[in-house]
């Protein structure tokens, strides 16, 4: 695994060679933030050495290299799904390839449905801590020692002084913003009446179907993770509601100029 890894990252440092320090996430419907970007290179998923390919819509399959308020930055458009029939560790692959190209802060987006019944479609979460325990943790199999250590602390999987960097940016730029717990699950299927009911009483806010597992990796390898959800649709309600994918892009749609904002400016910040 490490060999593939190294291969990868080997492939892309033929195109910038130089340490990247701010790696990003960009969740279902959100690759729009690549048009903040000065983009010096896009390499799709499919030329580079063992990445796997992204098939949902609202991921194009691309990584892109470039500035972002002057500063370097890799960015994935469009991330890859354990219901896609993807391994735990195929999935976290891209984040331990960023790793060995300097990566030290990771910002990461999301579509999440809710189950606080205060949150509204549209709102955006910053996901102050997480649930794993209805998907498979990418660390199970042999450690691999060059990233972390057989027991990493999760006490802290999202960086409070990144948290309060990216509430105050929200505050200055007149952004609501909110805060709670990102419960992950597998997919695809969205969830049961039932489920949402489990997940809330479990301590959930949002629940969804990727970043933990990227958060875990990026954890396990020492970075910095900062992650926020888009709130697409609200899981628990009185009146009966089917839930399509199409309108989870339209809520990520409308609020991803708010998204777009918030990380601009705390990759200027950085």
């Amino acid at each position: 695994m490490l060999q593939h890894i190294q291969e990868a990252a080997n492939y892309i440092t033929k195109f910038y060679a130089n340490a990247i320090p701010i790696g990003i996430i960009l969740g279902s419907g959100l690759s729009n933030f690549a048009n903040e970007m000065v983009i010096e290179h896009s390499i799709p998923y499919t030329d580079i050495p063992h990445f796997a390919t992204s098939t949902v819509l609202g991921h194009s399959g691309k990584l892109l290299i470039g500035k972002v308020a002057g500063k370097q930055v890799i960015a994935m458009n469009g991330r890859f799904h354990y219901y896609e029939g993807y391994s735990a560790q195929e999935v976290v692959f891209p984040v331990r390839v960023m790793k060995l190209l300097g990566v030290q802060t990771l910002l990461i987006s999301n579509a999440a449905g809710a189950m606080n019944k205060n949150f509204e479609i549209g709102n955006l979460m910053l996901i102050t801590d997480h649930i794993s325990l209805f998907i498979q943790n990418p660390l199970i199999g042999k450690n691999i020692d060059a990233f972390g250590p057989r027991f990493p602390d999760m006490s802290e999987p999202y960086s409070k002084k990144l948290l309060a960097m990216a509430k105050s940016i929200a505050k200055q730029h007149n952004i609501s913003i909110t805060e709670g717990v990102y419960c992950s699950v597998t997919g695809p299927t969205f969830e049961t009446k039932a489920e949402y009911r489990l997940l809330l009483a479990c301590g959930g806010d949002a629940v969804g179907m990727s970043t933990v597992q990227e958060t875990i990796a990026a954890k396990h390898a020492g970075m910095d993770v900062l992650a926020i959800s888009v709130i697409s649709d609200i899981g628990i309600m009185e009146v009966e509601k089917t839930i399509t994918y199409q309108e989870v892009l339209q809520a990520v749609n409308e609020a991803e100029p708010k998204l777009t904002a918030i990380f601009k400016a705390m990759i200027a910040a950085i």
